[in-house]
């Protein structure tokens, strides 16, 4: 299964950064020019106009990740994980 490399996550800014270790199983994260990068993959948070519901204002920002020098299954389990992490109230 091919996961994509970019998508919209209704998420804070704040909470993304939180789990970004363990989703990328990086003991360190270092930003870079508004991006974030580690050991092969690097991933740049836009901020996107929130979605409201009633009274609610949710953050939300697309997600852009890179991975250099993986091959397409690497890549695949990479997404896996990362994205599994990110999965809330049972996804």
């Amino acid at each position: 299964m091919r996961f994509p490399l970019s998508y919209d996550a209704t998420i804070s800014r704040a909470d993304f950064v939180r789990l970004l270790p363990r989703a990328t199983n990086a003991p360190a994260v270092t930003e870079v020019d508004g991006a974030f990068c580690g050991n092969g993959w690097q991933v740049r948070l836009t901020p996107l106009s929130p979605l409201v519901i009633g009274l609610f204002r949710l953050e939300r920002h697309h997600v852009e990740v890179s991975l250099a020098g993986r091959s397409a299954d690497d890549q695949d389990r990479f997404m896996h994980h990362f994205t599994q992490c990110y999965q809330r109230g049972g996804g």
